[in-house]
């Protein structure tokens, strides 16, 4: 993956306010409904909120900053402990070890690939280096990485990438293309009903390893902001605007649902953060769906409204009263 910073376009310096303007930017410029017939839309939009999970993140900004965290997220490798001859820790570069590859030479005092597996992880890992079998990556806390699923040694064959879906996907279900970090392609199906941050496994895609069971492929799914609506667990949430004269006479008016508009009927002098809730209007969940909250924002016309003004004018001095009295 490209720089992040690159990809939303600001100076490495930029405020957490220019990053958070660039994103929204961004996102509703390669927003796949709005690029319907651009193949790559969803792409580049997947790329932009990848880039955003990072630097719209402090603490992950600081980390990539520092070099201790790629552009995809991942932990660096930043040396052996103790730092070996010429102060390998906190150098912030990323070793891959890969099975039959050439030793260190003199830059690990002489040790070869073998002797250095020997003495941190004993003579069977060693070998399965020396028979060119196995691909070891450090996970940067000093180990392989996800040893745990096969044993003492072995390294997680597993490829662990990110997905990002739009909220209309996540509740009708999708077929996406997905980029392993290797370069292959598949289509992934995502099921309807899809939570932020859930996990689809696909067994049998991840790495392979004679004399082991394939990895797993692991697909974090992020759902993508929405434009008009705020997910709240399994609910809903939405910004109504309405004017001043239906607030205080009432209306019908249409408003947005996931399967198309409604109209809701706001009730005489409705006040501005009134929330009126449409029962399973929200998204799927195991014992049925959420709701749709729908929040009133009353919204006077764009500028001076000579006539308006005359109207309050005498309507306050006839009618006066203080909604702050209780503060």
């Amino acid at each position: 993956m490209r720089d992040p910073y690159e990809v939303l376009g600001v100076q490495r310096g930029a405020s957490a306010a220019a990053i958070k303007s660039a994103f929204r930017k961004l996102a509703k410029k390669h927003h796949p409904d709005a690029n319907k017939d651009d193949p790559k839309a969803a792409e580049r939009f997947s790329e932009v909120n990848a880039a955003n999970e990072i630097l719209g993140d402090e603490e992950k900004r600081k980390q990539f900053d520092r070099g201790e965290i790629d552009a995809e997220g991942k932990v660096r490798f930043q040396g052996f402990p103790g730092g070996g001859r010429g102060g390998a820790r906190g150098a912030g570069f990323e070793h891959a070890f890969r099975g039959g590859q050439q030793g260190f030479g003199a830059g690990a005092g002489g040790a070869g690939f073998e002797d250095i597996l020997n003495s941190m992880f004993g003579g069977a890992a060693a070998r399965g280096a020396r028979a060119g079998a196995q691909s070891f990556e450090f996970d940067g806390a000093g180990g392989f990485g996800g040893g745990s699923a096969y044993g003492g040694g072995i390294p997680d064959l597993d490829i662990n990438v990110a997905m990002t879906v739009t909220l209309e996907e996540s509740v009708k279900g999708a077929e996406k293309r997905v980029r392993l970090p290797s370069g292959k392609e598949l289509n992934v199906k995502v099921p309807a009903g899809v939570i932020n941050g859930q996990q689809i496994r696909l067994r049998g895609q991840g790495e392979t390893a004679p004399g082991h069971r394939p990895g797993d492929l692991m697909i974090t799914v992020t759902i993508a902001p929405h434009s008009t609506f705020k997910i709240d667990g399994s609910d809903l949430r939405v910004d109504l605007p309405i004017t001043l004269y239906e607030a205080v006479l009432g209306a019908k008016v249409r408003a947005p649902t996931l399967t198309g508009a409604v109209e809701l009927s706001i009730p005489k002098n409705t006040s501005s953060g009134r929330v009126f809730r449409l029962k399973g209007k929200g998204l799927p969940k195991a014992d049925g769906a959420g709701d749709l909250y729908f929040t009133t924002r009353i919204m006077l016309p764009d500028g001076n409204d000579v006539e308006l003004e005359a109207l309050m004018e005498k309507w306050q001095s006839g009618h006066p009263y203080n909604p702050r009295s209780d503060m």
